[in-house]
């Protein structure tokens, strides 16, 4: 910070640098200063070019924008042409959009689309299976009155070990958590009604600073008694209440745990924020921040909670099934490390989206560049009418999306060129918003054939992004940066 200069506060407590020795600061502006950001843009999209999406889309379009500077163009100019490109081409995916059929009772389509998503993934070996798990996640939370899904109720946990294949969805929701004591049942509870406790197991104390003062032997027996009674009192509130097991957010001693055991009333400790929200929402229980304040109806219900554990591990996780609100899942992932079981949380995620857009809108549009292509063929088309200097700007977009089936068609070993001017001149002259990339060399150009397709509304995200991101980049013209320290 003391190279930067210095931090000082304003009257309202906002922080803000005083930068000192301008004389040693390199500072660009102006054309210099955008492609500076345009330079570094690129090389961030060329990084990410086989994951596609609208990081290479942005960056083919800031490739574009530097031609467009160096001939001249005012940075303004170009974001104009852009803006009004995006506009077209998203008005054209709205025209070559097609209804998917979408029914709960037939998923089959919806599999083939999640199995799509997840075919470049590192999963795909559990291809089919992590699809299937995907939609039926989905399916099982959406509400199709609103048409939307609530992420918050779908809950991905991982645990290492076992193969990919052992990963399974749960209508409920595991905890990371054993029993708080080794004797209580490890048989399966039924019927189960859960009182959730943010309030500790402990006996009742000043909010204060203060201190106690033990003199003898009758004054540390009278406060250990107390500690029993407050601990049997509070016991006694949960069992009257129904309850027949505790799970707590905070922890308890040891002396709290045995009385739990020998009044035989099963608990767990130690259970964090966001899983205590979520079991009270998966059983329809509230939290209950004091033990005065435990009703019945407060209780949380469950079918089934049993303790699973892992081969001759020492794991032990708690999983709670058949609750109140069975919209409530979790997929618990299983694999041989921590990088697999994250790269799969991430293959889910994006197969979850998916279906999630196909909820909110059962349009789609055709993939392996087909859409591209297709809007690219439109926005030359309007270019040509545009009668201001913008038409370039226009024009440059239109190449800059056909770089996302050349980049397809690279890395599935074609001539990328040649493939994708082959395949554009059949879409004109077949008229056909279909045919894009043969990725996977099954001799046919035909996008619905191969079942290759993608959500409007991603397809049309990642359009508007791409744009947005350069429209903020060309509109940065000042950059300065501190110059080599005299030290």
């Amino acid at each position: 910070m003391a190279s930067l200069g210095t931090l000082a506060f304003d009257e309202y407590g906002r922080p803000f640098i005083i930068i000192k020795d301008q004389d040693k600061k390199t500072r660009l502006t102006g054309l210099d200063a955008l492609k500076s950001h345009i330079m570094a843009a690129k090389a961030v999209a060329s990084t990410l070019k086989t994951s596609l999406g609208p990081n290479v889309l942005a960056g083919a379009l800031l490739e574009q924008a530097e031609q467009l500077l160096d001939r001249g163009i005012h940075p303004i100019r170009i974001s104009d042409g852009y803006d009004q490109a995006a506009r077209i081409a998203i008005e054209q995916l709205d025209k070559i959009g097609e209804t998917f059929p979408f029914d709960p009772n037939n998923t089959e389509p919806l599999i083939q689309t999640a199995m799509t998503t997840l075919g470049s993934k590192v999963i795909n070996r559990c291809h089919r299976q992590m699809a299937e798990i995907a939609v039926n996640a989905i399916l099982t939370v959406a509400d199709m009155d609103r048409k939307d899904v609530d992420f918050e109720l779908i809950k991905m946990e991982g645990k290492v070990g076992g193969k990919l294949e052992d990963t399974q969805l749960i209508k409920g929701v595991i905890v990371d958590k054993e029993f708080s004591h080794p004797q209580m049942p490890m048989q399966v509870l039924k019927d189960t009604k859960i009182a959730i406790l943010t309030c500790p197991f402990e006996p009742p104390k000043p909010k204060t600073k203060h201190k106690l003062d033990v003199t003898s032997v009758e004054d540390y027996k009278a406060l250990q008694k107390y500690e029993k009674e407050k601990f049997l009192e509070m016991i006694k509130q949960v069992k009257d209440n129904g309850a027949n097991l505790a799970i707590c957010q905070w922890g308890f001693d040891d002396e709290a745990n045995h009385l739990l055991l020998q009044n035989e009333l099963p608990a767990v400790r130690w259970v964090g924020g966001p899983e205590i929200e979520l079991i009270a929402i998966a059983t329809g229980g509230r939290i209950v921040p004091r033990f005065c304040e435990l009703t019945p109806e407060k209780l949380g219900i469950a079918g089934v909670v049993k303790e699973i554990c892992f081969g001759t591990t020492k794991d032990h996780m708690l999983v709670i099934e058949e609750c109140k609100n069975t919209r409530a899942v979790t997929i618990f992932i299983r694999g041989g490390n921590k990088m697999i079981i994250e790269e799969a949380k991430r293959a889910l995620h994006d197969a979850l989206c998916v279906i999630r857009n196909l909820v909110r809108d059962n349009r789609v549009v055709y993939g392996g560049g087909a859409s591209e292509i297709a809007c690219a063929l439109a926005v030359n088309q309007a270019a040509d009418k545009c009668p201001s200097l913008e038409q370039y700007a226009m024009r440059a977009f239109a190449d800059a999306l056909e770089v996302i089936p050349m980049a397809l068609a690279e890395n599935s070993g074609l001539n990328p060129i040649q493939t994708m001017t082959e395949v554009r001149a059949r879409q004109v002259t077949e008229n056909s918003p279909v045919l894009g990339i043969d990725c996977l060399h099954l001799n046919t150009n035909d996008m619905k054939q191969q079942h290759v397709i993608e959500t409007l509304i991603g397809k049309k995200q990642q359009i508007s992004l791409a744009t947005q991101v350069v429209k903020m980049i060309l509109k940065i013209d000042d950059i300065r940066s501190p110059g080599e320290s005299e030290d």
